[in-house]
């Protein structure tokens, strides 16, 4: 019954609200007054003559005062400090108005000592009702007492306060404690509500039964925060962060603004400054071409690219769904006066290419578009070395006949001694780079090798909060399988660094950091959702993990590099290394050969070619395997 009052009740008119206000203040200034006079006369007095209309004419005088400090227009359900200040305020004016005026007209029967009961009284009564309603509606929901889930705020400072402030007024959550690392501040109390070191978080949550913990700490650094998720991650909570110090100075604080862990923040890389000079070279009032500009790589790309101001960015994409979808987020995002061209095209039409590089005139080329799923690409073998490798051939042709000033291919870490024929393929694109660049020509090329990108399409990351969703089995191909991480927009961050710092041919290797153990990071996933993983140890956990085993053409581990000649370069995760390469006139008769039989889906023959060009490839898929090619 209480909950159906408070909806109808905050789904009434505003003015209504408002009149139902001055109604009740109009009474409440009746009855202080009255007690007022009570209490200096030590009975039950019944106002006579005048004194009637001195006492019930009353609001006469303080609903006006009251309505010119803005009391009607302060929402109830939110009052604070500032409000009970503006309420003192008009009180006391108030309170002066009435007592100046019963001297003034020179009415019998008011002592002075009334004017000060009054106040005092009127201030109790005023104040107070706002504050009972405000207890009304935050706290006494018969349902929102059953339902609200206890959380710990991580963090006393402001951001932690007003975060306290926003859960109270939530029908969701029940701030329980603080937990903060100031240990001067132990078992102390903020509005009521105590602090205690991170050594009692077990005690709290066996004590309070906690669900989650909220991080209230925007100032914090990436390398600060993973080492908090780090120790929360040894409990069963679902961590949520709030938003930045930017965020909180604009005053988005709310509980909608309380975010899961970012990918980035499971890892804990920390982003170094972006060198401004370079991200422009090759951009900035020039024409850019992006291939592939529909998929994680190329739509960041784009989003970069614009971000520096080209003259025009040409997006240029097979799939016509990919196309449509950057174009309109690009089209809707820039305030720019940058020419965005949608086309649609395939890598291997040389012809169309030629046209388009002619055509607009283009300086920069990104080539991101290739095949990258391992096993698709294991059971495609013919249609990845046609769209990888003789893909890549034919853009890097038709770039050098354009003039193209610089042409940046988007590599692998699965092209350094590869298992798998994506792998390979890769590798072949990088050979035929490094092979043209010692051509006589205009274009500079350069290759950019890196490892996996969180939330690409059918990134671990993505795939297992899916499952964790869904209830389990968060799957593992292999206990002790590890991967190279990087996040989409710092990896394209870096990609458009190292091709302005390119003089021709160089292989530019991105530092991803330490390898993560994908086991290692589904039980923290798990953990971090509120969780406990279900294996021999606790048969009575949540989430299983379940080991499918390697999949074809995939390896325990990923390299960067095939040799160990590296150089640095302006930025210090970014690498330059020089390997082994293949002479045009040697590499382009066997390219042709490998055309031919993937056009003509001879498996063993694309297999031997694939081992001929790059003798580091060891398939771990037999050719019998190849099912969708036979």
């Amino acid at each position: 019954m209480t909950n159906i009052l408070q909806n109808k009740l905050l789904k009434l008119n505003r003015i209504f609200k408002k009149l139902i206000m001055i109604t009740v203040d109009s009474v409440l200034i009746i009855l202080a007054l009255y007690c007022a006079f009570a209490l200096r006369l030590d009975y039950w007095y019944w106002p006579e003559n005048n004194l009637i209309w001195v006492i019930f004419g009353a609001p006469i005088i303080g609903i006006p005062v009251f309505y010119s400090f803005k009391l009607y227009k302060s929402v109830t359900r939110f009052i604070g400090a500032k409000s009970l200040i503006s309420i003192f305020q008009a009180v006391t004016l108030y309170s002066v108005i009435w007592g100046l005026l019963g001297y003034m007209i020179g009415i019998d029967g008011i002592p002075r000592s009334v004017i000060l009961i009054n106040w005092m009284l009127t201030i109790i009564v005023i104040g107070g009702s706002r504050i009972l309603a405000r207890w009304i509606f935050t706290r006494l929901d018969p349902i929102n007492l059953i339902l609200k889930k206890n959380v710990i705020i991580y963090g006393a400072g402001s951001a932690g306060r007003q975060l306290s402030q926003a859960l109270l007024l939530s029908g969701e959550y029940k701030h329980v404690a603080y937990i903060d690392d100031n240990l001067l501040i132990d078992k102390t109390y903020i509005n009521n509500i105590p602090v205690f070191a991170f050594s009692k978080i077990q005690l709290l949550i066996n004590n309070n039964d906690v669900d989650e913990v909220f991080l209230a700490l925007p100032s914090i650094s990436r390398r600060q925060k993973k080492e908090i998720i780090d120790k929360l991650n040894k409990f069963p909570l679902l961590v949520r962060s709030l938003p930045s110090v930017s965020a909180l100075a604009q005053g988005k604080v709310k509980i909608d603004d309380l975010l899961e862990i970012e990918d980035s923040d499971l890892l804990g890389r920390v982003p170094v400054l972006a060198n401004e000079s370079l991200l422009k070279i090759n951009i900035f009032d020039k024409v850019v071409l992006v291939t592939g500009a529909g998929g994680s790589i190329g739509s960041e790309l784009c989003r970069q690219i614009l971000s520096l101001k080209p003259k025009t960015l040409i997006l240029f994409e097979l799939s016509e769904s990919s196309l449509y979808q950057i174009e309109q987020e690009l089209l809707q995002s820039t305030d720019t006066n940058v020419k965005v061209l949608a086309i649609l095209g395939s890598i291997r039409d040389k012809a169309r290419l030629k046209k388009i590089f002619n055509r607009f005139q283009v300086q920069t080329i990104y080539h991101a578009a290739a095949y990258k799923h391992v096993p698709l690409v294991e059971f495609n073998q013919s249609e990845g070395v046609l769209n990888n490798t003789i893909g890549t051939m034919v853009v890097a042709e038709a770039a050098i006949s354009a003039n193209i000033e610089n042409f940046v291919l988007i590599s692998t870490d699965k092209a350094v001694r590869p298992t798998n024929t994506m792998g390979a393929t890769k590798r072949i694109a990088e050979l035929i780079l490094q092979a043209l660049a010692k051509q006589s020509h205009n274009t500079c090329f350069s290759m950019v090798r890196f490892g996996n990108v969180l939330g690409s399409s059918g990134s671990v990351i993505p795939t297992f909060r899916k499952q964790i969703k869904n209830g389990g089995p968060v799957t593992v191909t292999d206990k002790n399988i590890v991967r190279y991480f990087m996040s989409i927009p710092e990896a394209v961050e870096l990609v458009i660094q190292s091709g302005a710092m390119s003089k021709g041919g160089e292989v530019f290797v991105l530092d991803m950091g330490s390898p993560v153990r994908i086991y290692d990071l589904a039980v923290k996933m798990i953990k971090m959702s509120g969780l406990k993983v279900c294996d021999e140890q606790n048969p009575e956990g949540d989430i299983e993990i379940a080991y499918t085993g390697l999949r074809p053409g995939e390896k325990l581990y990923e390299e960067l590099l095939v040799g160990d000649n590296v150089s640095s370069t302006q930025n210090s995760l970014i690498m330059s290394a020089k390997e082994k390469m293949i002479d045009w006139d040697v590499l382009r008769p066997i390219l042709n050969r490998l055309q031919e039989s993937a056009l003509s889906s001879d498996q063993s023959n694309i297999r031997s070619l694939l081992i001929e060009i790059v003798p580091e490839f060891k398939p771990q898929s037999k050719i019998r395997d190849l099912l969708y090619d036979e």
